[in-house]
């Protein structure tokens, strides 16, 4: 508040109408709070810009979008599906790698995360005394170069997920451990370490994809967590069991507190699952029960543990809920229509997920509400 008492910026309210504008219109209260909301607005609008800093204004130009999570973990929207990224002072671990056609968008974005976070680390000298403002000791002390990347979990096999390991993990990464290893001990530590269930490997195996672009280390059993903390953060990888398929892989990180889902889970669409390759509705239901077993909620199942989805914003454990209960419905309305004899033709027809095509069924690309009904009616007819 100003000596006046008014807010600063805020024209004297004595002075006559036609110094208050071009106007010349009488100021009364409720122009007044017009113009006093659309003044802050825009002071909040800049305040709100320079604190994204170069980052956000970057990635807008890319057509590829930044959301920080918590702590070190950012998630990376339009390169593909979502790709959650731990990014800090051990490197760059992704879940996830995208589209392969944004590979160098993706990097390009990680390289100026890491730009911004050097920034915020370096100290600034006192700005007091000629001394104080010599560039000497920032010269001899440059910021320090970003780091690599040192590991890429795939929670599944589809071309949305594993589509930048090749471009992104083995011409940007440098592992601890080795990497692509091939037979010979020089190219140890080029590449990023690629995770990934086993069951996973053995479908991008089938599918002919080049050794660049596979997964280095594998888990089996119900899963596995990285041997030291990254960036702080316990990294724990969970098998999902015939979610989207039977090689799915969730991965938590303990101290931030953000579970990274895949395709069984998506803000945009019904679950993706792939029958060829073991996915059922069932197995989907029992991954968004164990999701919503290991949150937190801060509060009625608001807030509290974050969750990156295959596509769409941030979510929490109400989102999850919303939709788990999405699902049950549909299978159980399937299930039904199935006990009455009606054939797959009938049950598509009858619409079964009506109630919710509105925000999740598609009508055209690679998954589509008719492609879901197909999916859970074959999945409760096989078993």
């Amino acid at each position: 508040m100003s000596a006046a008492g008014e807010w600063p910026g805020e024209l004297p309210s004595d002075l006559p109408n036609e110094t208050r504008g071009r106007s010349h219109r009488p100021q009364t209260p409720a122009r007044q709070r017009r113009l006093r909301s659309r003044r802050w607005l825009a002071i909040a609008g800049g305040l709100l810009s320079a604190a994204l800093g170069p980052v956000s204004a970057a990635v807008a130009q890319g057509e590829i979008d930044v959301v920080h999570v918590n702590g070190p973990i950012y998630m990376i929207v339009g390169a593909g599906g979502n790709i959650a990224a731990s990014v800090g002072l051990d490197g760059v671990l992704l879940v996830d790698s995208g589209s392969a056609e944004y590979s160098s968008d993706v990097f390009d974005t990680l390289q100026q995360i890491q730009a911004r976070q050097t920034a915020g680390q370096r100290p600034s000298g006192p700005n007091w005394g000629a001394e104080g403002r010599s560039s000497v000791l920032d010269n001899r002390n440059p910021p320090a170069p970003p780091k690599p990347v040192r590991y890429i979990i795939n929670t599944g096999t589809s071309t949305d997920r594993i589509g930048g390991n090749a471009a992104i993990g083995a011409q940007h990464g440098v592992t601890y451990t080795g990497g692509n290893v091939a037979g010979t001990i020089g190219d140890a530590g080029e590449g990023a370490a690629i995770w990934a269930h086993e069951a996973a490997l053995f479908q991008l195996i089938a599918r002919g994809l080049p050794f660049e672009a596979l997964p280095t280390d594998t888990y089996y059993g119900s899963g596995t967590k990285l041997s030291h903390f990254f960036n702080g953060d316990g990294v724990r990888m969970v098998h999902m069991p015939a979610a989207q398929a039977d090689g799915a892989t969730l991965v938590h990180f303990n101290r931030s507190d953000v579970i990274v889902t895949g395709n069984f889970f998506s803000q945009t669409s019904y679950p993706i699952i792939d029958l060829q390759n073991g996915g059922t509705v069932d197995g989907v239901l029992s991954a968004l029960n164990y999701v919503l077993e290991l949150a937190i909620p801060e509060f009625r199942t608001e807030g509290g543990t974050m969750i990156v989805p295959a596509y769409g914003r941030l979510s929490d454990s109400a989102d999850v809920g919303y939709y788990r209960d999405m699902v049950t419905i549909v299978r159980n309305n399937i299930e039904e229509m199935i006990r009455r004899g009606m054939s797959l033709r009938q049950v598509q027809v009858a619409r079964p997920t009506k109630a919710y095509d509105a925000r999740f069924g598609n009508t055209a690309g690679d998954w589509t509400a008719e492609m879901f009904v197909e999916a859970v009616y074959r999945s409760l007819s096989e078993d």
